[in-house]
């Protein structure tokens, strides 16, 4: 390892040591609350980019593994521990991605981002309906024993593990693997990838990641609905972030995070009624000014190719 990627790794751990600390200092509800949004899409946005990154499929299906995420806690934090919880979420996660990644996979282009999005409405449908047909009632109450506090420092080691992995992949051959798929699928196949394989095992590693940012988001709300869980805004602000940051750096989607949740709180709180309007503009802008995210600029400006 160069001595420069031994220091980046050493300021990393140190932030995350001091931000682990940050709940324990802080006196303010409403800014531990903005870090948890910061935390949350900064694993949506990395898990996100982890297969989408370096394959260049963008994927508008993170909500729909978010809110399966969300609704196993709903559904079993009373009869099952914490841990049980999140392991049958995992699972949950894990399973769909997998069915999923084999039956579809093999689009590619638009057709994938429209299945992608398809797929996240469809999921959202067939929740709504069970629980209109079969519980009869919309919507349920998520009572745990989980804190603000223990959410942040859940989140917080889910975005270091997500990056960590990220990081451990990019150094294999699964990774350059995937560096070749995202630069021609048709080259990947004929050196002897296997780009199916490759493919499917990337997207479910990024969705279970995702499940679990659900899963472990759902006590924070106390109340959730099909609405809320698997509302498009999660899946488009995730895309929007790591794109603005740059989906193919380690740190990329992480920078995109930062000021997009910032941005879209002011937002949201000053303008509610015209949130969908400005956030539609903010995409516009972001992929027009820096399409190959703020790490691009960055490194072109730093004479970097």
């Amino acid at each position: 390892m160069k001595r420069t990627e031994i220091l980046v790794w050493s300021a990393a751990a140190l932030g995350v040591a001091l931000l682990a600390w940050l709940p324990q200092w802080l006196q303010s509800d409403y800014v531990l609350s903005l870090l948890i949004s910061t935390l949350m899409y900064g694993v949506l946005a990395t898990a996100w980019a982890l297969f989408s990154g370096p394959t260049r499929y963008v994927s508008l299906a993170t909500v729909a593994f978010f809110g399966v995420g969300a609704y196993t806690t709903a559904v079993l934090s009373e009869v099952l521990p914490w841990a049980g919880v999140l392991a049958v979420a995992l699972v949950l996660g894990v399973l769909m991605a997998l069915v999923v990644g084999l039956a579809t996979l093999r689009l590619s282009g638009v057709y994938f981002v429209i299945f992608s999005f398809g797929l996240a409405e469809l999921t959202k449908q067939l929740v709504t309906w069970y629980e209109v047909n079969v519980t009869k009632e919309i919507g349920r109450y998520v009572f745990v024993d989980i804190t603000q506090q223990h959410i942040y420092w859940q989140l917080l080691a889910l975005l270091a593990l997500v990056l960590g992995l990220r990081a451990a992949i990019g150094r294999t051959r699964l990774g350059l693997a995937l560096r070749v798929i995202g630069e021609d699928e048709t080259v990947a196949v004929h050196v002897g990838i296997n780009t199916t394989v490759v493919k499917v095992l990337l997207f479910t590693l990024s969705s279970a990641f995702i499940t679990l940012a659900g899963a472990i988001m759902a006590p924070r709300w106390t109340y959730i609905d099909p609405s809320i869980a698997f509302a498009p805004v999660i899946s488009f602000q995730t895309l929007i972030m790591a794109l603005l940051g740059g989906a193919g750096a380690l740190f990329g989607p992480l920078l995109g995070a930062v000021p997009l949740v910032l941005l879209f709180e002011y937002l949201s709180a000053s303008f509610p009624n015209h949130f969908s309007i400005l956030l539609g503009l903010v995409f516009m802008v972001i992929v027009y000014l820096v399409p190959n995210g703020l790490v691009g600029l960055l490194r072109r400006k730093g004479g970097r190719p």
